[in-house]
């Protein structure tokens, strides 16, 4: 019995061995039908046949699958005329809309940008299952805000030609608030003290304002890293954060936050050391940067601003990449360390070029007169920095983000990049009105910072009334000479009938010239000179008070 199963079989083996070695064909032409939207080349890049392949039914599988794995199709169908080949697709739903509402927390854009990590975009291919996939991750980008209560629901609307509309539906639901935080193995400072450190807090008579009972995983995690630093600071070298407990109650409306710490013990300086290279920069020089002495506590805090300081003094010299790595030796049975501060200054860098970018109506040359890095010349942490705070300084420009950047094939050059917003530098005014005294009123300005982009200032005002006028016209060139020298000048004219108010019975008639110096004295001192004219006239009569006469 046995062997005549055995014998069926391998009967049926061959037998269908035969059929598929007689359905094989060589391809003279392959047709795709079923497309709306992708192209046949699409296809042709995807199909593992081409004409002129010899192709069986037992391939058909391994091609179906092929193309269902690109994610274009729902449904694949393989059908043989004659030596054609014909491949039926059904395409998915390509996505024309995503709309989202409810949001207020988290803006439009970002929400759109986490639904892009996950591949919902607006002209894609729409697959259902990535629907599942938009939701937990807009559920995590709540949770991270403590609002746990947030509610998200999806909908597909078919559209015509293959498209569909997704609408999400966001119910933000409240913040979680912190109803009490507890912080386990905390010996050397109180409870507290450290909660005094922290963003988080329970609730308070301030809290509908401040927020700061709101709970935000961001804002936890910020918390445990200022207590990390706070012990760091101190010299608890072993201080650890064990655990963190967050818990929500049923309502996802209250947040119980238990911290879990080990403090250690503190460990003081035994020994410093400064060792390397040090470029130009003499050595005792650094030295006096190291302000941390053997004998004190452990402070990362001092650690670092010391690391700071030698790169910075290293940098003013043009070493712009050295590296101060600080090699502690940790005893823990004295609970002392040693501290060796490691420099590698690198080679010595200069500035190629310094480049602007934002400047649109600003020229160039008004802010390359601001600099103090030269272009050529060896680089400098200390010019950079002066050379970015007196383009903070000008009036027509919002921000300033210098960026440096090595040029290609060197490796001690580099290009220093200015990347500028500008404000709106001038103003214009018009106003008219009626005073029961003054009569008619009329006025005007013209105020501009930066005149036709040459960072010069100038001002136009004119003032009219039934009781008089009142014009001025200022202008001034800070940069009249390349050394920095400024000069401007103002001229004015101002004529007052006093009687026309009932005040007093007089009329003033003014008018005068000023021309104005600066010179500078150093980087931050200028002496200005204000030389100048002024005629002043005043008609009296008998009626007119006498502090006027």
């Amino acid at each position: 019995m046995k062997f005549y199963s055995y014998l069926v079989l391998s009967l049926g083996l061959w037998i269908a061995a035969s059929v598929a070695y007689a359905g094989e064909f060589v391809v003279r032409d392959i047709q795709v039908e079923g497309l709306q939207r992708i192209s046949a080349g699409t296809v042709f890049n995807y199909l593992p046949v081409q004409t002129g392949s010899t192709v069986s039914e037992q391939d058909y599988p391994d091609i179906i699958r092929t193309l269902f794995k690109t994610g274009f199709f729902t449904d694949v169908q393989l059908e043989r005329s004659g030596n054609v080949l014909i491949v039926t697709v059904t395409e998915r739903p390509a996505i024309a809309e995503v709309q989202i509402e409810g949001n207020k927390d988290i803006s439009t854009d970002d929400l759109k940008k986490a639904l892009t990590s996950v591949g919902l975009v607006e002209g894609r291919v729409f697959d259902r299952s990535l629907l599942d996939k938009v939701e937990q991750e807009l559920l995590q980008q709540y949770y991270s805000r403590g609002r746990y209560a947030v509610q998200i629901n999806s909908q597909v609307r078919p559209l015509e030609r293959n498209r569909v509309a997704i609408k999400l539906s966001i119910s933000e639901g409240a913040v979680a608030s912190i109803s009490q935080i507890n912080i386990v193995g905390n010996k050397a400072f109180t409870e507290k003290e450290l909660l005094s450190l922290i963003q988080s807090s329970t609730t308070g008579w301030l809290s509908f304002f401040t927020k700061d009972d709101q709970y935000a995983k961001q804002k936890l995690a910020a918390d445990i890293e200022t207590l990390r630093s706070f012990y760091l600071d101190r010299g608890y070298l072993k201080f650890n954060v064990e655990s963190t407990q967050v818990s929500i109650t049923p309502d996802k409306k209250d947040v119980y936050i238990t911290i879990n710490m080990t403090e250690g013990e503190p460990y003081t300086v035994e020994n410093v050391h400064l060792t390397g290279a040090f470029g130009v920069v003499p050595e005792a020089e650094l030295r006096k940067l190291i302000d941390i002495k053997p004998g004190e506590t452990f402070s990362r805090a001092k650690i670092t601003e010391i690391t700071k300081s030698i790169g910075q003094r290293l940098g003013e010299e043009g070493y712009a990449f050295a590296n101060v790595n600080t090699v502690p030796q940790v005893n823990d049975e004295s609970r002392k360390v040693d501290l060796t501060f490691l420099v590698d200054p690198g080679r010595r860098v200069y500035v190629r070029r310094v480049n602007f970018k934002g400047n649109i109506k600003t020229q160039d040359e008004v802010l390359r007169r601001e600099m103090r890095q030269a272009e050529g010349a060896g680089y400098s942490t200390k010019d950079l920095d002066r050379s970015k705070t007196r383009l903070q300084r000008l009036d027509y420009l919002e921000s300033v983000n210098v960026e440096m950047s090595a040029v290609p094939g060197t490796n001690d050059q580099v290009d220093v990049n200015y990347t500028l917003v500008e404000r709106p530098s001038g103003s214009l005014l018009f106003g008219i009105g009626y005073g029961q005294e003054s009569g008619l009123l009329l006025n005007a300005s013209v105020t501009q910072n930066n005149f036709l982009g040459t960072g010069n200032q100038m001002s136009l005002v004119l003032n009219n009334s039934d009781i008089g006028a009142n014009y001025s016209l200022s202008y001034n060139n800070p940069y009249y000479t390349i050394d920095g020298v400024s000069r401007g000048f103002r001229i004015y004219y101002q004529d007052i009938d006093a009687a026309q108010v009932n005040t007093a019975n007089y009329v003033l008639n003014s008018y005068g010239a000023q021309v104005s110096f600066g010179f500078p004295l150093n980087e931050f001192d200028t002496l200005l000179v204000l030389p100048g004219y002024d005629h002043i006239q005043i008609d009296t009569t008998d009626s007119t008070p006498v502090e006027i006469i």
